[in-house]
């Protein structure tokens, strides 16, 4: 037996051990799929928080426990008589068998731009197969998640729109769009503000910066982690400066000059 091998039984056995209704964890017993599903979302973004500050060792740890969550899963499925982790693992094998015939069958190699088409025209065609033995009416946008971040969403579901040409040609009406709701959203502010309202003419203009995004190749999610981590970098920047002078609130022009002095060491070190 391989090493991998061994430590995914180890890990199955601990699973099932955590499970067991009579010597198990009270907390372990009491998840359902329902409750850990936060849980499997959050280890996710702590393996892309992990990657994106370059860090094997995080990375390593973070990757354990998103495979703890798929194990979780796949313990409570095969309690449920449902699956079990060698159908989880068997399933996807099948799958990503069958989305690689340029792989594993005849079809010609790809460069990575006709693989993605390739790709998305596969997907496409398991979803009409999936439709064709259900009689739910079906539209290109099921089985796009409710729980991905809504950005991300909001790329899926125009990129699944494209397929039937329902996209703009390029930039320049997406920023006339932009403009549009940046403008709906300015009358809005104009008039007596009713939340919902504004909540509504805001989601439009970020489901609009979506669409900027996406045609520029861009991830929505990434360029804003980004910016967050920015903000964080020049805030603490602030933070440490004021502590020097005695700390407390201070006007803000002086604040706006101590983050124009963090936006000049970061140009100096090259960020």
């Amino acid at each position: 037996m391989s090493r991998a091998a061994n430590a995914l039984d180890q890990l199955l056995a601990l699973m099932a051990r955590l499970r067991d209704p009579e010597t198990g964890c009270p907390w372990d017993r009491e998840q359902s799929f329902a409750s850990i599903a936060p849980y499997t979302i959050e280890e996710a973004y702590e393996v892309a928080d992990a990657i994106a500050r370059d860090d094997p060792a995080e990375l390593k740890g973070e990757l354990g426990d998103l495979l703890f969550q798929v194990v979780f899963h796949g313990r409570i499925g095969e309690e449920r008589g449902w699956f079990d982790f060698a159908d989880i693992a068997e399933a996807i094998t099948a799958k990503m068998t069958a989305r690689h015939p340029h792989v594993f069958a005849t079809a010609a190699a790809r460069d990575s731009a006709a693989q993605a088409n390739a790709w998305e025209d596969h997907k496409a065609a398991e979803r009409a197969e999936k439709a064709s033995r259900d009689s739910r009416s079906h539209s290109l946008l099921d089985d796009v998640p409710v729980a991905f971040p809504a950005l991300t969403r909001a790329v899926k579901l125009q990129k699944r729109a494209t397929r039937i040409g329902f996209d703009w040609p390029d930039l320049g009406p997406v920023f006339e769009k932009l403009d549009e709701e940046i403008g709906e959203l300015k009358a809005e502010l104009a008039g007596p503000r009713k939340a919902a309202r504004l909540a509504d003419e805001l989601g439009d203009v970020l489901f609009v910066l979506a669409n900027v995004a996406r045609h520029l190749g861009l991830d929505p999610e990434a360029a804003l982690r980004g910016t967050n981590g920015k903000f964080e970098r020049r805030f603490r920047h602030i933070e440490r400066r004021l502590d020097e002078t005695g700390g407390g609130q201070r006007p803000l022009d002086e604040l706006d000059a101590l983050w124009d002095e963090a936006k000049a060491l970061e140009t100096e070190g090259g960020r």
